[in-house]
This record gives C-alpha cells, sequence and structure tokens, in this order.
C-alpha cells in the first residue's frame, strides 16, 4: 500500500504540473510561449488534457483503486501512441524540441512503472452480501 501512496502522490503532483506548465504555454503570457520554443502543438494539447486525467488516476492509485490502475495503463498506451506520432514527425523532418522527445520519455517511462506497479497493489470491491 505504501507503494501505491507514492505512486500517486508522485502521479498527483505530476498532473496538477501539467496543467499548469501546458495552461502557461497555452493560455499564458506570449513570454511563456517564446519560452517554450518549437512546441509540437498536438503533443502539447495531449498533455494538457491529460494532466487531469494523471490527476484522477493517482487518486486511484493512492486509493489502491481499479480504476487508477486502468487510468494507468491507459495513460501509457496513449503515451505509446502519442511517441510513436512525435517519432515520426521527426523522421519526417518536422520541427521539435529536444526537451519534448526527453518529456514524452518521462511521461511514457513514469506510467508504464505506475501501471506495472498498480497491478499486484490494488484493493478489490468488497463482496456484496445476499
Amino acid at each position: 500500500m505504501t507503494r501505491n501512496r507514492l505512486i500517486g502522490a508522485v502521479a498527483i503532483a505530476f498532473g496538477v504540473l501539467t496543467l499548469w506548465s501546458g495552461g502557461m504555454v497555452l493560455f499564458g503570457p506570449d513570454a511563456a510561449r517564446v519560452a517554450a520554443g518549437r512546441v509540437v502543438p498536438f503533443v502539447l494539447w495531449f498533455n494538457f488534457l491529460s494532466g487531469a486525467v494523471y490527476i484522477a488516476a493517482g487518486f486511484g492509485i493512492f486509493q489502491g483503486r481499479r480504476f487508477g490502475k486502468m487510468l494507468a495503463g491507459v495513460l501509457a498506451l496513449a503515451l505509446a501512441v502519442l511517441f510513436a506520432a512525435f517519432l515520426a514527425r521527426i523522421a519526417a523532418g518536422q520541427e521539435w524540441e529536444t526537451r519534448t522527445l526527453g518529456a514524452l520519455i518521462l511521461r511514457l517511462g513514469f506510467w508504464c512503472l505506475a501501471a506495472w506497479a498498480s497491478v499486484t497493489t490494488t484493493r478489490a470491491r468488497p463482496a456484496l452480501k445476499s
């Protein structure tokens, strides 16, 4: 259970930071957009919107619930697809930032680890009494 609490807390913090940083680039001052460099719009929007899902998954994992494990797996799969699309963009010679590659590797690695770690530690719902 301690592992769930740690992973859940990190996931919640990760989600809050994702919403904040993505929101600053998307909706913040011009200086934030300039500082972001050559953003890849579909990656930026995916990451921003998934921040809320990170928080939901974090709460689920923290509480040892099945939906947290399920969301962690869905996030890992979705990030793998996003990563493949990003790599295709690189292969096509389009502009990108090195830190975007690093951030995607970090996110994908974290959610794969979270999904794997929560598999053996989720708490089953109590059985209905008849």
